[in-house]
Protein backbone atom coordinates (compact mmCIF):
# COMPACT_ATOMS: atom_id res chain seq x y z
CA UNK A 1 0.00 0.00 0.00
CA UNK A 2 1.41 3.35 -1.00
CA UNK A 3 0.81 6.67 0.58
CA UNK A 4 -1.35 7.27 -2.04
CA UNK A 5 -4.14 4.39 -1.57
CA UNK A 6 -7.31 4.88 0.62
CA UNK A 7 -7.29 2.62 3.23
CA UNK A 8 -9.91 2.44 6.16
CA UNK A 9 -7.78 3.85 8.75
CA UNK A 10 -8.32 6.95 6.85
CA UNK A 11 -12.06 7.84 8.51
CA UNK A 12 -10.21 7.39 11.86
CA UNK A 13 -7.79 10.56 11.52
CA UNK A 14 -9.03 14.09 10.97
CA UNK A 15 -7.49 13.86 7.88
CA UNK A 16 -8.55 16.79 6.19
CA UNK A 17 -7.24 18.69 8.71
CA UNK A 18 -3.46 17.89 7.74
CA UNK A 19 -3.74 17.73 4.18
CA UNK A 20 -1.53 20.30 2.22
CA UNK A 21 -3.50 23.03 0.44
CA UNK A 22 -3.42 23.77 -3.29
CA UNK A 23 -4.03 27.29 -2.98
CA UNK A 24 -2.89 28.62 -6.45
CA UNK A 25 -2.20 27.79 -9.72
CA UNK A 26 -0.42 29.75 -12.32
CA UNK A 27 1.04 28.90 -15.70
CA UNK A 28 4.40 29.05 -16.42
CA UNK A 29 4.82 31.69 -19.36
CA UNK A 30 5.43 30.10 -22.84
CA UNK A 31 4.78 26.48 -21.88
CA UNK A 32 1.43 25.07 -22.57
CA UNK A 33 1.76 21.98 -19.68
CA UNK A 34 3.73 23.40 -17.20
CA UNK A 35 2.20 24.83 -14.05
CA UNK A 36 3.42 26.67 -10.57
CA UNK A 37 1.46 25.38 -7.53
CA UNK A 38 1.18 27.12 -4.25
CA UNK A 39 0.61 24.87 -1.97
CA UNK A 40 0.56 25.39 2.03
CA UNK A 41 0.85 23.07 4.79
CA UNK A 42 -0.76 22.75 8.32
CA UNK A 43 2.21 23.41 10.83
CA UNK A 44 0.64 20.53 12.86
CA UNK A 45 2.22 18.00 10.17
CA UNK A 46 5.55 18.66 11.34
CA UNK A 47 7.58 17.93 14.50
CA UNK A 48 9.11 21.27 16.49
CA UNK A 49 12.75 21.65 15.74
CA UNK A 50 12.87 18.39 13.13
CA UNK A 51 14.55 19.65 9.74
CA UNK A 52 14.15 16.40 8.54
CA UNK A 53 10.79 15.52 9.21
CA UNK A 54 9.74 18.49 7.95
CA UNK A 55 11.59 18.65 4.38
CA UNK A 56 10.70 14.64 4.57
CA UNK A 57 6.99 15.21 4.57
CA UNK A 58 7.22 18.19 2.28
CA UNK A 59 9.76 16.81 -0.28
CA UNK A 60 10.40 12.76 0.20
CA UNK A 61 7.10 11.60 -0.64
CA UNK A 62 5.75 14.24 -3.21
CA UNK A 63 9.29 13.73 -5.20
CA UNK A 64 8.88 9.71 -5.12
CA UNK A 65 5.07 10.36 -7.10
CA UNK A 66 5.46 8.43 -10.19
CA UNK A 67 2.23 10.12 -11.45
CA UNK A 68 4.53 13.57 -12.10
CA UNK A 69 6.35 13.53 -14.90
CA UNK A 70 8.78 16.51 -13.46
CA UNK A 71 8.67 18.44 -10.55
CA UNK A 72 10.97 21.09 -8.93
CA UNK A 73 10.49 23.01 -5.22
CA UNK A 74 11.25 26.67 -6.56
CA UNK A 75 10.85 28.24 -3.13
CA UNK A 76 9.62 27.46 0.71
CA UNK A 77 8.17 29.86 3.06
CA UNK A 78 8.77 28.53 7.20
CA UNK A 79 6.84 30.91 9.51
CA UNK A 80 9.08 32.42 12.30
CA UNK A 81 7.55 31.02 14.96
CA UNK A 82 8.64 27.55 13.33
CA UNK A 83 11.76 28.27 12.39
CA UNK A 84 12.35 29.15 15.85
CA UNK A 85 11.88 25.81 17.12
CA UNK A 86 14.93 24.77 15.15
CA UNK A 87 18.34 24.10 17.80
CA UNK A 88 20.33 24.54 14.76
CA UNK A 89 23.84 22.80 14.10
CA UNK A 90 25.87 22.71 16.87
CA UNK A 91 28.45 24.77 15.60
CA UNK A 92 28.34 27.10 12.10
CA UNK A 93 30.55 27.65 9.74
CA UNK A 94 32.44 29.89 11.41
CA UNK A 95 33.87 26.53 13.41
CA UNK A 96 34.53 24.94 10.32
CA UNK A 97 36.27 28.14 8.87
CA UNK A 98 38.34 27.68 12.02
CA UNK A 99 39.17 24.14 11.76
CA UNK A 100 40.44 24.73 7.80
CA UNK A 101 42.13 27.79 8.16
CA UNK A 102 40.61 29.26 5.34
CA UNK A 103 38.62 32.84 5.66
CA UNK A 104 37.54 35.20 2.63
CA UNK A 105 36.83 32.96 0.02
CA UNK A 106 34.25 30.32 -0.56
CA UNK A 107 34.84 26.60 1.14
CA UNK A 108 35.33 24.40 -1.80
CA UNK A 109 34.34 20.71 -1.70
CA UNK A 110 32.80 17.25 -3.28
CA UNK A 111 30.86 13.80 -2.42
CA UNK A 112 33.03 10.96 -3.66
CA UNK A 113 31.48 9.42 -6.26
CA UNK A 114 30.71 6.85 -7.42
CA UNK A 115 28.91 6.50 -3.95
CA UNK A 116 28.94 2.56 -4.14
CA UNK A 117 31.72 0.23 -4.94
CA UNK A 118 34.72 1.18 -4.36
CA UNK A 119 37.45 0.10 -2.00
CA UNK A 120 38.45 1.88 1.22
CA UNK A 121 41.82 2.29 -0.60
CA UNK A 122 40.89 3.69 -3.90
CA UNK A 123 38.25 5.28 -1.87
CA UNK A 124 41.16 7.61 -0.07
CA UNK A 125 42.82 7.65 -3.56
CA UNK A 126 39.83 9.39 -4.44
CA UNK A 127 40.07 11.88 -1.47
CA UNK A 128 43.37 12.61 -1.65
CA UNK A 129 43.53 13.37 -5.85
CA UNK A 130 40.66 15.79 -4.54
CA UNK A 131 42.34 17.20 -2.22
CA UNK A 132 46.00 17.55 -3.80
CA UNK A 133 43.90 19.09 -6.37
CA UNK A 134 42.88 22.03 -4.43
CA UNK A 135 39.47 21.04 -2.68
CA UNK A 136 39.29 21.92 1.21
CA UNK A 137 36.98 19.11 2.05
CA UNK A 138 35.61 15.90 0.72
CA UNK A 139 32.83 13.66 1.86
CA UNK A 140 31.21 10.83 1.98
CA UNK A 141 27.67 10.43 0.24
CA UNK A 142 24.59 9.42 2.66
CA UNK A 143 24.81 5.68 1.21
CA UNK A 144 28.29 4.89 2.39
CA UNK A 145 28.53 3.66 5.70
CA UNK A 146 30.07 -0.24 6.64
CA UNK A 147 29.74 -2.32 3.42
CA UNK A 148 31.20 -5.73 2.80
CA UNK A 149 33.27 -3.74 -0.35
CA UNK A 150 34.17 -0.77 2.19
CA UNK A 151 34.06 -1.10 5.62
CA UNK A 152 33.89 1.85 7.67
CA UNK A 153 37.08 1.59 9.78
CA UNK A 154 39.14 0.98 6.61
CA UNK A 155 37.89 4.24 4.72
CA UNK A 156 38.74 5.55 8.11
CA UNK A 157 42.46 4.92 7.66
CA UNK A 158 42.52 5.47 4.15
CA UNK A 159 40.91 8.98 4.46
CA UNK A 160 43.04 9.65 7.08
CA UNK A 161 45.97 9.11 5.11
CA UNK A 162 44.42 10.77 1.82
CA UNK A 163 44.47 13.82 4.73
CA UNK A 164 47.78 13.60 5.90
CA UNK A 165 49.37 13.43 2.38
CA UNK A 166 47.48 16.03 0.87
CA UNK A 167 47.99 18.56 3.59
CA UNK A 168 52.47 17.93 3.33
CA UNK A 169 51.97 18.15 -0.59
CA UNK A 170 50.15 21.58 -0.51
CA UNK A 171 50.40 22.97 3.10
CA UNK A 172 46.88 23.51 3.32
CA UNK A 173 44.37 22.36 5.88
CA UNK A 174 42.39 19.46 4.69
CA UNK A 175 39.72 17.55 5.56
CA UNK A 176 36.78 14.72 5.26
CA UNK A 177 33.40 14.14 6.39
CA UNK A 178 33.10 10.66 7.65
CA UNK A 179 29.10 9.57 7.58
CA UNK A 180 29.09 7.65 11.18
CA UNK A 181 25.39 6.28 10.66
CA UNK A 182 25.59 2.58 11.98
CA UNK A 183 23.21 -0.33 12.85
CA UNK A 184 23.32 1.06 16.15
CA UNK A 185 23.74 3.89 18.40
CA UNK A 186 26.39 2.45 20.39
CA UNK A 187 28.53 1.91 16.82
CA UNK A 188 27.47 5.34 15.77
CA UNK A 189 28.77 7.07 18.86
CA UNK A 190 31.62 5.04 18.38
CA UNK A 191 32.67 6.17 15.43
CA UNK A 192 32.16 9.81 15.85
CA UNK A 193 34.24 10.14 18.82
Amino acid sequence: TGTWTTVWTDGLTSLDRYKGRCYHIEPVPGEETQFIAYVAYPLDLFEEGSVTNMFTSIVGNVFGFKALAALRLEDLRIPPAYTKTFQGPPHGIQVERDKLNKYGRPLLGCTIKPKLGLSAKNYGRAVYECLRGGLDFTKDDENVNSQPFMRWRDRFLFCAEAIYKSQAETGEIKGHYLNATAGTCEEMIKRAV
